[in-house]
């Protein structure tokens, strides 16, 4: 896990190519547009938290980008991600603390969403649980950035798109007695919405098939060497002063040499 700024080595790995298995620089690479939260004050080992209880465990809450090696991905599909996820982490330099979000504190969105089980289920937890939060996902090439072209935005989505609370997460991590640590941290998945526009990663975006055009005639389907990926969001809501969160962003550099 690194913070914004700190560039990404193309990573290795061993996925299905038209000549079969092979091993080497990861060919689909891909961001994820997530949010997260630090984990303030943990629970005992064996002690399960309680819904309406969680929230006095969450310090504060930053962007994260989980990248990911989509071809990879679908190798280690039968088992699940392991390797297609485990080569970095992206955060923003800002930990905005869960005082300072107080005030864009709204209610979750329950449209074409059953009810959850009785331990992820309270009033207070629908009334409250969701954040009042947009964000966006932006990639500028090395073409771009030696034409002065201003990042491109691929999406731009909100945390209404998340299917739980933080809450919610943190209350079903622990309820088999897992002991949450302080500093631990809790991300939400991909923020995607219900439509193309707030896609959050370019497996939903193009598909794998469908690339993207971007300003001066660039197409991506996939991020390559020379990208930048820009994740931004803010806390916004009428009546209150506007809180960032800093810039989530890293240059995609060639892969390091090595030889099996």
């Amino acid at each position: 896990m690194v913070v914004s700024g700190v560039p990404l080595e193309r990573p290795y790995g061993q996925y299905r190519g038209r000549e079969g298995a092979v091993f080497g620089p990861v060919r689909a690479l891909d961001f994820e547009l997530e949010f997260a939260c630090f984990v303030g004050r943990g629970n005992d080992l064996g002690r399960p938290i309680r819904l309406d209880e969680a929230r006095g465990h969450i310090f504060g809450y930053c962007l994260l980008n989980d990248w990911s090696a989509r071809d990879v991905q679908v190798w280690e599909s039968v088992l699940g991600p392991f390797q297609a996820k485990a080569f970095r982490t992206t955060i923003s330099p800002w930990v905005v603390t869960a005082e300072a979000l107080a005030p864009f504190r709204e209610p979750m969105d329950a449209a074409d969403r059953p009810r959850p089980p009785p331990h992820l289920d309270s009033e207070k937890n629908w009334r409250e649980g969701g954040l009042a939060i947009r964000f966006q996902a932006a990639l500028r090439t090395a073409r771009m950035r030696e034409a002065g072209l201003e990042p491109h935005v691929l999406t731009r989505t909100d945390f209404r798109s998340s299917s739980w609370s933080f809450e919610q997460m943190l209350t079903h991590h622990a309820i088999g007695g897992c002991n949450l640590e302080t500093g631990d941290l809790l991300a939400s998945g991909t923020l995607s919405g219900r439509d193309l526009e707030s896609a959050a990663c370019l497996a939903e975006i193009t598909g794998g098939r469908a690339p993207v055009t971007l300003p001066g005639g660039e197409t991506r389907v996939w991020l390559e060497d020379g990208d930048e990926l820009i994740i931004t969001g803010r806390a916004e809501r009428e009546g209150f002063v506007s809180i960032g969160f800093g810039p989530c962003a890293a240059e995609i550099l060639p892969p390091l040499p090595f030889t099996p």
